[in-house]
């Protein structure tokens, strides 16, 4: 015999002899023209074929790190559920990336689910409904002092007169003034500051 037996061989990956039958089946293993099995080579391709989160035995401490470009979404997601993120620099496994990925698809699906029910709102739509009210009442108070001047006026008259002075207030002159201080006020508000927080 060339190379190991099954039993052999699962001794020496730590395996059962039925999960060697198993990868011998799949095309996991390298063999020998005799049908034993090439320990080296067969170990080589399982390591590239299997998850490693899925492998036993020391094969969890020796799993490869995860690029960081790969993390960085992963670890914002983490970060905003007031879970600890995967730290970058090399120092991230597979199976904490794994782990994080799972989390992201949740966060993904519960999204989704809120959209749904209606429980969501589109940001786009949600700020352009916003500014749109926004300007609503800007030119709400903008066109205002032309529909209260006269009224004003008379009213201001009206008061002066019985208090004993003939004054006449002009519209015109009211609507002037109301206006200057309309803008002036609104200037001081300034637009709408839109910021939607993330809840």
């Amino acid at each position: 015999m060339e190379g190991m037996s099954e039993r052999a061989y699962a001794a020496h990956a730590g395996l059962s002899r039925g999960a060697i039958q198993k990868a011998k089946a799949a095309g996991r293993l390298v063999l020998f023209a005799d049908g034993s099995i090439d320990a080296e080579a067969s170990d080589k391709k399982r390591a590239a074929m299997t998850d490693p989160s899925k492998q036993r035995g020391t094969a969890k401490e020796k799993l490869k790190p995860v690029p960081d470009a790969a993390l960085s979404a992963v670890g914002d997601t983490l970060r905003e559920q007031g879970m600890r993120a995967p730290v970058t620099g090399g120092n991230t496994t597979f199976l904490q990336a794994k782990t994080a990925n799972e989390v992201l698809k949740t966060q993904e699906r519960r999204l989704k689910l809120q959209k749904m029910k209606g429980e969501l709102v589109d940001k786009a739509r949600a700020t352009a409904l916003v500014f749109r009210l926004a300007r609503e009442e800007r030119d709400a108070w903008i066109n205002w002092p032309a529909r209260a001047a006269a009224l004003m006026a008379a009213e201001l008259s009206s008061a002066l007169s019985e208090a004993g002075q003939e004054t006449v207030v002009e519209t015109s002159l009211m609507q002037k003034i109301l206006e200057t201080h309309v803008r002036a006020q609104l200037a001081e508000v300034g637009g709408p500051n839109i910021r939607f927080e993330i809840t």
